[in-house]
């Protein structure tokens, strides 16, 4: 993540100083790129925030209470498979859509990590 924010600055300054006209006065082009710095600083810091967000909030679809429309968009679940979903319920455990043989073992590795039973 460091390094990540260390080449967008560097980026940054680079862009600035490089885009400048010859006959800038070096005060102006050092107070510039102060500036440039301290945005791209606050922008990188931000895309990182936001990445570590994403990370930590994994997000899954509870299949006892997910509506049609959510156990639809998981990859490969059919239509009549999301109807037996919902006609199985409650669940104790995801693995339950493989046991009662409501997707396949290969259906239910590709979902997996985005299901849960809650």
């Amino acid at each position: 993540m460091k390094r990540a924010l260390f080449c967008i600055i560097t980026f940054v300054l680079l862009t600035s100083v490089g885009c400048t006209p010859a006959q800038r006065d070096p005060e102006a082009i050092r107070q510039d790129t102060a500036k440039a710095t301290t945005e791209a600083s606050k922008d990188a810091k931000a895309v990182v925030k936001g990445v570590e967000d994403a990370l930590k909030t994994k997000s899954s679809v509870d299949i006892n209470k997910a509506t049609p429309e959510q156990l639809r968009a998981l990859p490969g679940v059919t239509a009549a498979q999301v109807h037996r979903i919902i006609a199985g319920r409650p669940y104790a455990s995801t693995d339950e859509l493989v046991k009662r043989h409501l997707v396949s073992k290969a259906e239910y590795d590709r979902i997996a990590d985005q299901i849960a039973a809650d």
